[in-house]
């Protein structure tokens, strides 16, 4: 955890220690309703959005409940902005759409409402009800589970208690009232932030098969966070792992951003390898590595995009999934050159066939699969300067990602430096700078004997 934080946590969880049992003995953790006043924590509407503010009173003054929940409460509790504010309310989604005009419905597994505020999307859910009394009416079509135990469908009401054992971590189902200031803590959360530790709400394994995605949302909390995944949390994690093969290709794309995209990749990138989630993702970069293809160009990707991340700049979702599967592309273009297929034809045929194995783990939308095939390429022209190539390849749309890429493969020891030197230094001259490179690149390069033709003598 970043210095900044832990002491802000630690000031706010030192008010809190009255209300968590310390006898000094392990008990079976016990959930119960508790009801943090302002005083005894540091929760303040100062940090809330104020699209998120005009929701929850809107609400509440229409006769709902209504709370500020999740990662909001989560992170505000540990000293951070949140990013997004998510709110749970006893008001069904269809009451929930005719209060905001600026609202749409979406999903079908879970039915949730979207509140728009220009850029700012305000998640609201209603509380989520117990699965077991569902269960009692088998007729009941609000709630479907697969073969494997996984929810297909999860229309199920309830009041606020079942929400909060419904959620998935305890530190997660933390809620915050606008009208009173309080926070509410039904799971033991509270204990879980100070104890820095990410535990599961109910049967691990349970939990897991109901929605597999949540062993990869346990690696991005923890990688995020910085919380060790509690021991009964982070057991089934290995053996249910090919699980996540069940889940849409759709989704998984989405959760692979989610989880490189946050700041904290190469940490993620660890995890995912340590619990076997790394294969259901990227099932060719497993399989190339284990055959001896090194992963650190991965490594330095995610470093360089942690990095970006850290100082406020965009990264592109090409660019890792270009990273992530260079081990993979690497290892098939090398089997067709050793079986005699010439350098580009094996590097098409390459790209062809290991994006065409991805999308059946991860779907990867073509607006971002044909630039990533084009950072591959011109990784093939980089190195081809002479005459008026350098100036085509730099008009390249693609050119600054693929430029990027060179530096990482650089940076990694895949190839000799100096490249990257030379189109970092190219970019930044002016016209007859450029001239000039060019010009020395040409006198600096072997010329080529040119071979005497043979003179033809007259027959006699």
């Amino acid at each position: 955890m970043p210095k900044r934080f832990s002491s802000i946590l630690e000031q706010s969880v030192d008010k809190l220690r009255s209300l968590i049992p310390r006898n000094g003995k392990k008990k079976a953790r016990v959930y119960q309703r508790r009801e943090v006043p302002r005083d005894q924590h540091n929760v303040s509407r100062s940090v809330i959005s104020e699209p998120a503010k005009k929701v929850l009173s809107r609400l509440n003054k229409s006769g709902y409940d209504a709370y500020l929940v999740g990662g909001g409460v989560r992170d505000i509790l540990l000293g951070q902005r949140p990013k997004d504010f998510d709110i749970a309310t006893n008001a069904t989604p269809e009451e929930v759409h005719d209060l905001f005009r600026n609202s749409r419905l979406i999903g079908r597994r879970f039915r949730i409402v979207h509140v728009v505020f220009g850029r700012e999307v305000i998640e609201v859910t209603t509380f989520r009800g117990s699965a077991s009394d569902a269960d009692k009416d088998s007729a009941h079509d609000d709630r479907k589970t697969s073969e494997h135990g996984q929810l297909l469908r999860d229309n199920v009401y309830g009041n606020q208690e079942e929400d909060a054992l419904r959620r998935d971590f305890t530190v997660n189902a933390l809620y915050y009232c606008i009208r009173d200031f309080t926070v509410v803590d039904f799971a033991n959360g509270i204990e879980d932030l100070r104890n820095r530790q990410l535990r599961l709400i109910g049967d691990p394994e349970t939990r897991y098969r109901e929605d597999p995605v949540r062993m990869l949302r346990a690696v991005r909390f923890a990688a995020k966070l910085g919380f060790d995944i509690e021991p009964k949390t982070e057991a089934p994690i290995r053996e249910l792992a090919p699980l996540l093969t069940h889940i849409p290709s759709a989704r998984l794309f989405e959760e692979v951003l989610k989880l490189f995209s946050a700041g904290h990749g190469e940490a993620t990138y660890e995890l995912l390898s340590r619990y076997n989630l790394l294969a259901p993702l990227f099932p060719e970069t497993v399989r190339a590595i284990e055959a001896g293809e090194p992963d650190e160009l991965i490594r330095q990707a995610l470093r360089n995009t942690d990095a970006r991340i850290a100082q406020g700049k965009s990264i592109t979702p090409y660019f890792l999934f270009a990273a992530m599967l260079w081990p993979a592309l690497q290892r098939e273009w090398n089997h067709r050159q050793d079986n005699g297929e010439p350098v580009q034809p094996a590097l098409h045929g390459a790209i062809g066939k290991v994006i065409g194995r991805q999308v059946q783990a991860t779907s990867i939308p073509k607006r971002f699969s044909g630039p990533m095939k084009e950072i591959w390429e011109l990784q093939m022209r980089l190195p081809r300067r002479q005459g008026k190539r350098a100036f085509v390849t730099m008009g390249h749309p693609r050119f600054r990602a693929a430029y990027d890429f060179l530096l990482v493969r650089e940076a990694c020891g895949e190839i000799e430096p100096g490249l990257g030197e030379w189109w970092t230094e190219f970019q930044r001259m002016d016209e007859r700078g450029q001239e000039r490179m060019l010009s020395e690149l040409t006198s600096d390069a072997p010329k080529k004997r040119r071979r005497r033709k043979p003179v033809q003598r007259p027959a006699p």
